[in-house]
Formats: structure tokens, C-alpha cells, sequence
């Protein structure tokens, strides 16, 4: 049974109320009055919840064996700077970063994507899709047991971000066009808070690359293929915890 997400804080002497969104999963997925399901509060907090009782839109819960369980994350952040992409190409990217381990995902407006969402008159179809990517986020975790929900950052312009502190030092935007690998520069780095940058369709201007190595970004490369957008930036979350899982472990040896 897949995990359900129940924010808190939870009260564990009394019933907890239901959100109409879990009341709603409960009775599609015919959870029973007295069965049991398990939830996570989105911060690293798991339960095991008794139904107790179940309406349309509303519920209680019993909840016992309430504890921490924030093993399926990294000990280093990945964040996923994706230039947006047209059509449901960025709900799929959101899904699927969220599933191989991203912990933040911002998405940028780049010169070359198709959809422009940071004017001023686009701000409420911009917090549309920000509501509607956090449900993904939501979704994705209850589907792959992660307990801590990835954030997703407000809809921002490709300088703007570049412009922000950032706690990571290790800053990577991927590009078809140079030799340097995105490997070879995971190896010689110890696992760290890391971004990678993904252009939209058509990848990043020359200008962009420029304005992204000033700003401390190297530019590096996932091989001779040249990826989708929507695939490149899961390649990359995975060459990640490819490289860095196999050396912590092998310094645990």
C-alpha cells in the first residue's frame, strides 16, 4: 500500500482530521472504517494511521508508532534548474526528479523556451502551474516513499536566479556543446550540494552559457548523445547518486 500524505502537526491523544484530498484517496483506494494505512507529514515524520471514521470530504484518524524515517534522502541536496518546456514536458520532469531524489526544483524562464510565464500579467497561470507542480510533488512521493516533500521555487527569470545566493558551491550547467564531462567533474568532487542546470528545448542561448560561467557555473556535458530536455535533467539526477552513492560507500569499506 502506498504511503498518504497527511500535513501536520499531528495530535497523537486525540483524532486527527482528514484533509478532503485524503479523504478522497482513502475512498478511492476502499480503505475501510478500522484498517489501517500509513501516512508522512511532507518533513521527515511517518505514522501508522487507524481510519476511524470516512464522509465525502471529511475523516478521522488514530495515530500510532509516529517517527522519523528520512532514510531515501541524500545527505546532499540536488537541486534541478529546469528551463521550461512547453506542453506536459515539465509535469513529467517534475514527477520524475521528484522520484529519482531531487530535493528543489526551479524552474526557469530561459531565452529559448516556448512557454513565458514571468511577466507581470501572466503571475496567476504562473501560480497555477506552481500549485499544480507541488501536487506532483505530493503525488510523487506518496508513489515512491519518499517522507520529505521537495520544494519548488516560484517561476523565475534565468538571470534572476543567477543572481541569488546560493548554498551550493558546486554549480553545473548541462550543454551538448563542450568536452568537459559531467562525470569527471562528480569524481574529483566530494559529494556536496549541487545544481544542475537544464536549458529548455533548444538548450541554453550562448549568452546564457556565458552569464552562467561568470556567475560560477561549469559547463559540462552528459556524452556525445544530445538529450531532450525533459530527459536530460533525470540522466543527470542519476549519474549523481551514481557516482557519489557508490563513494561514500566505498569510504564506509
Amino acid at each position: 500500500m502506498p504511503q498518504f500524505y497527511l500535513p501536520g502537526p499531528w495530535e497523537t491523544q486525540k483524532p486527527n482530521s482528514l484533509t478532503p484530498e485524503l479523504a478522497h484517496h482513502l475512498r478511492v483506494r476502499r480503505i475501510q472504517v478500522g484498517e489501517f494505512f500509513p501516512i508522512f507529514d511532507g518533513k521527515g515524520q511517518v505514522a501508522k494511521a487507524k481510519l476511524l471514521s470516512l464522509g465525502s470530504k471529511s475523516g478521522e484518524a488514530g495515530l500510532s508508532d509516529i517517527r522519523q524515517d528520512t532514510h531515501r534522502e541524500s545527505p546532499y541536496a540536488i537541486t534541478l534548474a529546469q528551463g521550461l518546456a512547453g506542453g506536459d514536458k515539465m509535469d513529467w520532469v517534475v514527477e520524475k526528479a521528484i522520484e529519482t531524489g531531487a530535493q528543489v526544483i526551479a524552474p526557469l524562464q530561459c531565452e529559448r523556451s516556448v512557454i513565458k510565464l514571468t511577466r507581470s500579467s501572466d503571475a496567476e497561470r504562473a501560480q497555477k502551474r506552481l500549485l499544480h507542480w507541488e501536487g506532483i510533488v505530493q503525488a510523487a512521493c506518496e508513489q515512491c516513499d519518499r517522507t520529505v516533500l521537495a520544494s519548488v521555487e516560484p517561476i523565475q527569470s534565468f538571470e534572476s536566479y543567477l543572481q541569488k545566493p546560493q548554498k551550493a558551491k558546486l554549480k553545473l550547467l548541462l550543454s551538448p556543446d563542450t568536452d568537459k564531462s559531467l562525470y569527471s567533474v562528480l569524481i574529483e568532487s566530494p559529494p556536496q550540494d549541487v545544481i544542475l542546470m537544464i536549458g529548455p528545448e533548444g538548450g541554453h542561448s550562448p549568452e546564457e552559457e556565458a552569464q552562467a560561467q561568470a556567475a560560477g557555473y561549469q559547463i559540462v556535458s552528459l556524452g556525445d548523445r544530445v538529450l531532450r530536455t525533459e530527459t536530460a535533467g533525470i540522466v543527470a539526477i542519476t549519474a549523481v547518486h551514481s557516482i557519489w552513492d557508490l563513494e561514500m560507500q566505498n569510504r564506509l569499506k
